[in-house]
């Protein structure tokens, strides 16, 4: 999942427009939404397994765009109110 999430850019897209981006975003939230549905339903382990390996790389993927915006802003900061 995060070698996925880096294909496609993690903080910024990679040779396609930020709208395309999203869309490639939600297709993989979509996709591992149902396949969690599947598994729970479906009592699979195999895939239960699998997906707690996709979890962890999703979450991997979320840290560290998020770790990109906290740089930023330690850069760049902000003055609220």
């Amino acid at each position: 999942m995060l070698g996925m999430l880096g294909g496609i850019g993690i903080n910024k897209p990679r040779g396609m427009s930020v709208k395309m981006w999203c869309v490639g975003y939600l297709v993989v939230a979509l996709g591992f939404d149902a396949l969690v549905v599947l598994g729970l339903v479906g009592n699979l382990p195999s895939l239960n397994s699998l997906l707690l390996g996709l979890s962890a790389g999703a979450a991997t993927g979320l840290a560290i765009h998020v770790m990109h915006h906290i740089s930023e802003e330690d850069e760049h900061p902000t003055i609220m109110g």
